[in-house]
């Protein structure tokens, strides 16, 4: 349990004592105290990652960084939100000090130059201190938005070992076939799983990247050291990221076997047109083309939470958020992976996006559907930026509609 929920109870506990040292003649009109909800997320995602959230811009004083981030914490509190997954490795960097990566540029604009303060410290300090998680966010494998390592500061272990590195799309990644690089990264991350108390470590949807056309991500040298075991490529691939999460699951168990283990991965796994066990969808697949069998992670308890991005509106027709949520919750029933629904709240109002996503309402159906699946256990929200905006009172109506009252944390 944590701090607040181990109050409550004391509080709880307290009071039923008191209430029975009354004996028998309690006063007319007394009740019981309720029973304690049920732990339910309540989540946000407040990104770093070209200062999509947070910092507004690099370069602000570290005055100034931290009245940001607490402000993005007081409105979580605010919103009925209880916990915040807080991205502090956006591109193999860190917003903690580590002995591992340098500092991100998404802070000072300049990579590996101290902020003169710790971002990822204060950010556990001042979420406990409001009663949120804070579940430290991880990018494993890219390094950056653009391919020229000599943009990368010196001392980086990119262009230490550039033979961990693959141009693709414009970008950087490292290497998911190599396993000195899945040990580097799960040390990188580690180090702040080490150093704080977090409540969970969260990965995002990037595994092998997200397909280019017409271009190759070329692990021909490393398939060829390591793939033999494997009757293809992508069987291979997806052994690669299988490994990563196992063995981070396992790792963090062994330093700090209270804090949990979730990914948020790509809101389809495979569409029953080629799989039959499949969701009825028509997208792009997360079991093919990032090579993340999500669903086996779920049905063999390889990790404590799974947040799938259903990023689409109900009726939409390639991938329709009131059928890929139903084959979530049937993916998760009878495991012990807890099931949290990924959702859009950034297109909410946005005039780019479909007219569903005009109506303030469309959000709190999501909310009201998943009512009906009792293995989906909350709700997680991208990003901070737009419970802020909120434009169209998308948020506002969530709040409104579904929490009026205040939940456990999840992790309780």
């Amino acid at each position: 349990m944590g701090r607040v929920s181990r109050r409550a109870v004391a509080l709880a506990a307290l009071a039923t004592l008191m209430s029975a040292s009354g004996g028998a003649s309690a006063a007319p009109g007394h009740r019981a105290a309720r029973p304690r909800k049920v732990a339910e997320m309540r989540g946000v995602w407040l990104a770093t990652v070209m200062n999509r959230d947070w910092p507004s811009r690099p370069g602000l004083s570290a005055a100034a960084q931290r009245a940001e981030l607490v402000a993005h914490l007081d409105k979580a509190v605010q919103s009925g939100l209880n916990t915040v997954l807080f991205q502090v490795r956006p591109t193999a960097d860190a917003l903690w000090p580590s002995p591992y990566e340098p500092w991100s540029q998404y802070l000072t604009g300049t990579q590996g130059r101290h902020p003169g303060w710790d971002p990822l410290g204060t950010a556990v300090q001042e979420a406990h201190a409001r009663g949120l998680e804070l579940h430290a966010w991880f990018n494993p494998y890219r390094i950056a938005a653009h391919a020229d390592l000599g943009k990368l500061v010196e001392a980086h272990p990119a262009r230490r070992h550039p033979d961990w590195v693959v141009t693709y799309g414009g970008k950087l990644y490292y290497n998911p076939g190599l396993p000195e690089v899945r040990a580097f990264v799960q040390n990188a991350m580690l180090d702040a799983v080490k150093k704080y108390p977090v409540d969970a470590v969260h990965l995002d949807d990037y595994f092998y990247p997200y397909p280019v056309p017409g271009q190759t991500f070329d692990d021909d040298a490393a398939y060829d050291l390591h793939g033999g075991g494997f009757p293809n490529r992508a069987a291979w691939r997806r052994g690669n990221i299988d490994l990563l999460v196992r063995e981070t699951s396992a790792r963090i168990k062994a330093i700090r076997p209270a804090a949990r283990f979730g990914i948020s991965p790509f809101g389809v796994w495979r569409n029953d047109t080629t799989d039959p066990r499949g969701s009825q969808t028509r997208a792009l697949q997360a079991y093919d083309d990032l090579y993340a069998d999500t669903r086996t992670w779920v049905r063999k308890n390889w990790i404590d939470y799974i947040v799938p991005q259903l990023y689409w509106n109900i009726g939409f027709p390639a991938a329709d958020y009131a059928k890929l949520l139903p084959w979530w919750a049937e993916v998760a029933r009878g495991t012990k992976t807890r099931l949290y629904a990924g959702e859009a709240l950034y297109k909410a109002g946005d005039p780019a996006q479909s007219r569903a996503w005009q109506d303030p309402a469309e959000l709190s159906r999501h909310l009201t559907l998943a009512k009906d699946h009792p293995e989906v256990r909350g709700h997680v929200f991208f990003a901070a930026k737009d419970v802020a905006a909120d434009p169209v009172g998308a948020m506002a109506r969530v709040i409104a509609d579904h929490y009026g009252q205040p939940a456990r944390t999840p992790g309780d």
